[in-house]
């Protein structure tokens, strides 16, 4: 673990256009660079560097951030690594927190793990190409599949001998302990001593995005009625299935450069498709898909196509998992290959350009397919097709973005025969459930031991759609970061001391006294991070969140510094632009308060509203009397905050 003075260290000598310019030719314009974007295809430079800031920030693709951000970004490393490369370009030392015992037990063992995993690798491709078993059943199974030796070399497949324990006599005369063979999951403890897991198997390696060997997949190559077909290591501190995909190093190159991947279910049908060309492919190797799985592929792209061989019963269980997708903010299509086909066979039948405009001609949007799918098997059965509409709402209310939610709403209306206030009714439902259930995960009481208000925003996808007043509190946000530290009020008090009340002060004041909180736990990271810090002589909002090792974090403040300060039909009064910018703070930051404060209000009234029509169908005369008193207090409440704006009602 990094120290944090050296992080300190690393973010205040990494100058933005140097780590950039590594990567990037930038030319000068004004203050700023401008580039072409590394992380998609432009033609026209809309890559802005900004040294004063720290900042880059794309307005093509949107991607931006600071230096770390853009080294994670671009070389795909993790925060520690980003901070490592950093350091190495700077020469700076890496000072590391001295570890605990156990993390320093834990640390080494893993280690250990990921050698057996090398060696065992290097030892069954050896087998693969030297062995005399190897040859006559393992690579001549490859052979008949039509794999060609320059593929086979790149995946390193291999083969482990027919043998109870081959493996494992070789691995300990080698010197590796029993201890780490059985931890990686390669041998068996048995009472008469080790037995090898992948014992007369095609060896499949697994690798990280480093490239290093996580763990392996063996197919049996005999009939043998009691034994599974394929087999993976189990679970491990090196191996978890749920978060990896196998191909995701030899993919992650092509994905980033075709801003696309291609999801396949086996081993085999990643390499076909690497034979025939594409190389954007990865498999789930017959897992489920996991949310950790579709966050890896969005690091290199935002776009998916899942294909499938064209088993019915097998879309229908998966078709929940690809909500995860939609979920993460990816834009996924689906292409069902002509029945008898899996990727596999199906790539071997054209060149990688047919292959490819067969793909682009024939791949669906997720939900327009599932639409048509679910459709098909309920027929003119009223309860399926009920089912079915809720099915499709349940998928269409967790895409983020309100446009395209709209163009889906649309089309599934058309497909369904359904009217779009119906879907949009039970669309707005679904959303405020999740809102209500967010905003009491939020509570930070309530949070789960092991994870932390940070690592939950991470986990939060749609909450800027779900969040009624997210401009509101973007604004706020927004005036934080480039006003907190700004005077807002001054005056004497009694001994003739002047007494000053910061911008920052006083948003997070107005905020904490009348306890509101963000349904999004990044906006109210934010809030609850700068409110802890107001008694930092040295805190500087501009830096502490730009820099922030949250990724989300710094992402949303590269974003909002990356934006230009223009003035908003509140900065003007009566037609006329207030022209110091200590009036303009005077004038528009309780003004922003008081939006934000009146939104609540007003979305707190339609919720009172809501109950009172409840009340009233139940004949519940209690429920009413105190609803009634609610309402009389929100509404004193809205009129001296609707005083406040000059007269103008909050909508």
């Amino acid at each position: 673990m990094i120290d944090q003075s050296t992080v300190q260290r690393i973010f205040d000598t990494a100058q933005i256009d140097e780590v950039v310019s590594d990567f990037v030719t930038l030319r000068k314009r004004g203050v700023n660079f401008l580039g072409l974007c590394p992380f998609h295809n432009e033609k026209t430079p809309s890559f802005t560097v900004s040294p004063a800031k720290g900042i880059y920030k794309c307005f093509g693709c949107g991607k931006g951030g600071n230096s770390v951000n853009f080294v994670m970004e671009h070389e795909h490393l993790d925060y520690v690594g980003a901070l490592k490369y950093l350091g190495k370009k700077y020469h700076i030392d890496i000072v590391e927190e001295e570890l605990s015992p156990e993390q320093e037990q834990r640390k080494n063992d893993r280690e250990s793990m990921m050698i057996v995993n090398s060696f065992a690798q290097k030892y069954f491709t050896e087998n693969l190409y030297q062995s005399e078993e190897g040859i006559a059943v393992g690579m001549s199974y490859m052979k008949q599949r039509g794999f060609r030796e320059d593929v086979i070399k790149k995946f390193q497949v291999g083969f482990c001998l027919d043998n109870w324990n081959a493996f494992s006599n070789s691995a300990t005369q080698a010197g590796y302990k029993k201890e780490f063979l059985v931890k990686t999951g390669l041998s068996i403890d048995k009472e008469k001593g080790l037995i090898d897991r992948f014992k007369g198997r095609v060896i499949f390696p697994i690798h990280g995005i480093a490239g290093r060997t996580l763990g392996f997949g063996g197919r049996i190559l005999k009939k043998d009625p009691k034994a599974a077909k394929y087999l993976n290591s189990p679970e491990s501190e090196v191996y978890h299935k749920s978060r990896i995909l196998y191909g995701i190093y030899q993919a992650k190159k092509s994905m980033v450069q075709n801003d696309k991947c291609y999801l396949v279910e086996g081993y085999t049908d990643v390499i076909s498709f690497h034979q025939a060309g594409i190389e954007n492919v990865v498999a789930s190797s017959g897992t489920a898909l996991t949310a950790d799985q579709v966050r890896l592929v969005k690091r290199f792209t935002n776009n998916m196509t899942i294909i499938y061989d064209g088993d019915p019963a097998g879309i229908k269980a998966s078709l929940r998992g690809i909500d995860l997708v939609l979920e993460q903010e990816l834009n996924v299509k689906v292409l069902l290959l002509p029945e008898g086909e899996d990727p596999d066979s199906f790539s071997r039948t054209m060149s990688s350009s047919e292959l490819i405009q067969y793909i682009e001609k024939n791949e669906t949007d997720f939900i327009v397919f599932k639409t048509n799918l679910l459709l098909a098997d309920a027929k003119n059965d009223p309860v399926k097709r009920a089912n079915l509409i809720i099915d499709i709402v349940r998928s269409i209310a967790i895409i983020p973005d309100n446009i395209v939610r709209a163009v889906y709403v649309r089309e599934c209306s058309s497909i369904l025969n359904v009217d779009e206030t119906v879907l949009y009714n039970e669309i707005n439902k679904i959303i405020h459930k999740v809102k209500e259930d967010t905003w009491k995960k939020d509570q930070r009481s309530n949070l789960p031991e092991d994870q932390s208000p940070q690592q939950f925003a991470e986990s939060s996808a749609f909450l800027r759609s779900a969040n009624e007043c997210d401009l509101e509190e973007r604004a706020l946000v927004r005036t934080l970061l480039n006003f907190g530290g700004e005077i807002l009020f001054s005056d004497k008090d009694e001994a003739g001391k002047e007494e000053q009340m910061l911008v920052g002060e006083y948003i997070i004041s107005e905020i904490m006294s009348d306890e509101l909180e963000s349904v999004n736990p990044l906006y109210k990271l934010v809030f609850d991070q700068y409110s802890e810090n107001l008694k930092n002589a040295s805190f500087n909002s501009k830096t502490f969140f730009r820099d922030h090792s949250n990724e989300k974090v710094s992402q949303l403040a590269a974003d909002i510094l990356s934006e230009p300060h223009q003035l908003s039909g509140l900065w003007t009064r009566n037609e006329s632009v207030i022209e110091s910018e200590e009036m303009k703070l005077k004038e528009i930051v309780p003004k922003l308060v008081n939006e934000y404060k009146g939104k609540k209000v007003r979305l707190l009234m339609k919720e009172v509203m809501q109950e009172m029509q409840k009340a009233q169908e139940t004949k519940d005369s209690d429920r009413m009397m105190e609803l009634m008193k609610q309402k009389m207090v929100l509404d004193q409440i809205k009129n001296a905050i609707d005083k406040e704006l000059g007269g103008r009602t909050i909508s």
